[in-house]
């Protein structure tokens, strides 16, 4: 299949050319955003990888540093990323878990393809094949920093970056030395084990991160098996340095199911079991990449071709018919950028291309009955989906970041992306039920994102900011053919998100700051509703402000007291209305949109000297719709935690994590589905102990 250009793509290929063209070329000098051979941060410094970001760039970004990885110690994704503002991981069932960053908690399709996850700068996915609980694929055990930027990401990623992007970036092999183990053990039943090492080899250096998690569940039948692995190696030349990632995932989960019925987390007795003890995934993952940097005299060339493979099945226990999803993709495709220009005037443009081949079925062993036993003509037992999708990504973006005035930059771009699918059926196409498959056929999407924002740091240790972007992502292949029998066959919109921003960061009298407002619209929203029904053209608006402080208290025995709070606040309302009888719920402009906590914050408070470090800290998740028509509700919650660690020596340490220090009782995600309150309810209070060597 041959894709062409759209016209969008051309408009950002003149933008390019006429950037090759400019006379700012000869005087170009060194890009100060490179840092893959640069030393590695330190503490509270703000992360650059790889030419993607600088602390003068506009918009919204949090780091999470290596020590404060360390320090958490997260079993799950969500431990860590819970702690930026605007973030709500919603933890599941075993490693399970869906995204909200500046949204709502977005689950199915929407889930998959509003947020862009990158592993050092490389997407993990292909761009129409997402996966709601994709964080668990990523090696963020043994990650150097984690990168989170609000809103829709940089011009130098397309699809997928809507609401904003996570970039997990691994150490660089020759940055550090030596050995790290970790081992710890929790009273849920949870052993772990990390390991990192450094070598070099004929010359070549390397760093290798392992980490091993046998989890036992602390509901019935409900333990997970997790094996991850990540190896770098570093080449290096007189004009040039390339990194190669290689990077493997494996999980086997035995899932626990909602809980149903109102607030039935709270019984203890409850929360335990597991409604469906039948339910499973098993998933694997794997990832390669070389990362090829060139100088050519002052200007840059940056080369990335990358490859990667994926496979799971499981139970769909979240749906009426307990079917069983498989599905996979292959891909590779090469990522190429040219920066250069004088240093008040630099470009960067670059081009992407990527191809990738997958699958889906979606087969329903049993049958499926009524309140009376009778058969449900809703959910045949049998096939309802088996296809295969080949997928077809180009990409061309143009960028300026221009200091125009003394303390003040502004930053431009614009990409154009076309998204090709071929989709060929392997069942008859027709409806049975509420499963509709769609004839073979080719779709085509156009995408065009500009970016632009003025940042001003005329004030020592301040900058303020304006910031414009849009977002797009063409449909997941989920979306567009895995149809319903209230959808009509036909090829679906590109969702759009227009964002809005100020803000302004800096350190003022010793504290550290953080703050940005910002609106947000967003069009042809495909979402799924409580009835699990596919909306294919809804529309949402967003308003909210982050805020997050860090400062020094006080020296206190010999050790330095610290804290830190961040906190946002978001209003999300639907901006249509859907008011048809097949639908199970109506859905009016202003309501506000189902699991979308108006409050998220998160605040701790840490002593540390020499040999002994203390903290505390506490996690709130304010109260929120559970459906759409907004007439079921969740109220929130505020949990506490508590870490300490003893350095023995410089080689080793002890510490202990106790989650969840009140026992409260809560639910990790409340829902209401098929006329149902069911929950994913919360951990009690567990106690982690563990070891750290270093050598």
């Amino acid at each position: 299949m041959r894709t062409m250009y759209s016209a969008a793509s051309w408009a950002v290929l003149a933008i390019a050319t006429g950037a090759l063209a400019s006379p700012a070329l000869a005087q170009q000098t060194a890009d100060v955003r490179t840092v893959a051979s640069s030393p590695a941060p330190a503490e509270g410094d703000v992360v650059t990888i790889y030419g993607d970001r600088l602390e003068t760039d506009p918009g919204a970004y949090s780091v999470i540093n290596a020590k404060t990885i360390a320090d958490i110690a997260a079993n799950h994704p969500a431990e860590i990323l819970n702690t930026v503002p605007g973030v709500n991981v919603q933890m599941n069932s075993g490693q399970e878990l869906l995204i909200a960053l500046r949204s709502p908690v977005l689950p199915a399709g929407a889930g998959q393809g509003s947020f862009l996850l990158l592993e050092n700068g490389v997407p993990t996915r292909a761009p129409g094949f997402g996966n709601v609980n994709a964080l668990f694929e990523i090696h963020h055990e043994t990650a150097e920093a984690i990168e989170v930027v609000r809103g829709p990401g940089s011009v130098r990623y397309g699809s997928n970056a809507v609401h904003g992007l996570i970039n997990f970036i691994d150490p660089v092999p020759g940055e550090q030395a030596g050995q790290a183990v970790t081992l710890s053990a929790n009273s849920l039943q949870r052993y772990r084990a990390d390991a990192t090492t450094n070598f070099t080899t004929n010359g070549i250096e390397n760093w290798v991160g392992l980490s091993v998690m046998d989890d036992g569940g602390w509901r019935d039948a409900s333990g997970v098996d997790q094996q991850k692995l990540t190896w770098r190696s570093k080449f290096q030349g007189e004009t040039w340095n390339a990194i190669g990632t290689i990077s493997a995932v494996n999980l086997n989960q035995e899932t626990a199911g909602f809980i149903q019925g109102f607030e039935a987390y709270k019984d203890e007795d409850l929360a335990t079991t597991n409604p469906n003890p039948e339910a499973y995934r098993d998933a694997w993952a794997v990832r390669a990449n070389l990362r090829y940097e060139t100088n050519f005299g002052p200007d840059r060339l940056t080369i990335i071709p990358f490859g990667l493979s994926q496979r799971m099945t499981f139970i769909q226990h979240f749906l009426p018919d307990q079917s069983t999803e498989e599905n996979g993709h292959d891909s590779v495709g090469v990522m190429t950028r040219y920066d250069f220009g004088q240093t008040n005037f630099r470009w960067s443009v670059g081009a992407d291309l990527q191809v990738a081949d997958g699958f889906l079925t979606e087969t329903q062993t049993a049958p499926s009955f009524g309140g009376v036993n009778p058969l449900n003509p809703t959910f045949p037992q049998g096939v309802h989906y088996d296809y295969n999708v080949g997928a077809w990504t180009t990409g061309l973006y143009a960028e300026l970041d221009w200091n125009f005035a003394p303390g003040w930059n502004m930053l431009a771009g614009l990409r154009g992306e076309s998204h090709a699918y071929d989709y060929d059926t392997n069942v008859a196409p027709g409806t049975r039920g509420r499963f509709r498959v769609a004839p073979s056929r080719t779709d085509t999407f156009e995408l065009l994102t500009p970016k632009v924002g003025v940042v001003y740091t005329g004030i020592e240790g301040l900058a303020f900011y304006a910031n414009y972007a849009r977002g797009e992502r063409a449909p997941q292949t989920s979306d567009q053919y895995r149809l319903q029998n209230l959808q009509t066959i036909q090829r679906l919109e590109v969702e759009g998100l227009d964002s809005y921003e100020l803000g302004t960061r800096g350190t003022a009298n010793g504290i550290d700051f953080d703050f940005a407002i910002y609106r947000m619209q967003k069009e042809n929203f495909f979402f799924r509703d409580s009835d699990g029904l596919n909306v294919p053209n809804g529309s949402t608006r967003h308003f909210g402000f982050e805020a997050s402080f860090a400062g020094d208290l006080a020296e206190i025995a010999g050790g330095d007291l610290g804290w830190n709070v961040n906190a946002s606040w978001s209003d999300q309302r639907y901006d249509f209305t859907r008011n048809v009888a097949a639908a199970a719920e109506d859905i009016f402009r202003d309501d506000r949109i189902d699991t979308a906590p108006e409050w998220l914050a998160d605040a701790g408070i840490g002593w540390e000297n020499q040999n002994l470090s203390l903290g505390l800290s506490a996690e709130y998740v304010g109260e929120y719709f559970t459906n759409a028509a907004n007439t079921a509700s969740y109220d929130g919650h505020l949990i506490g935690h508590m870490r300490g660690a003893w350095r023995f020596s410089d080689k080793l340490e002890a510490f202990v994590i106790v989650r969840n220090i009140t026992d409260e009782r809560y639910a990790d995600r409340a829902d209401f589905a098929q006329n149902q309150h069911r929950y994913f309810p919360g951990e009690p209070v567990n106690a982690t102990l563990g070891v750290r060597i270093r050598n």
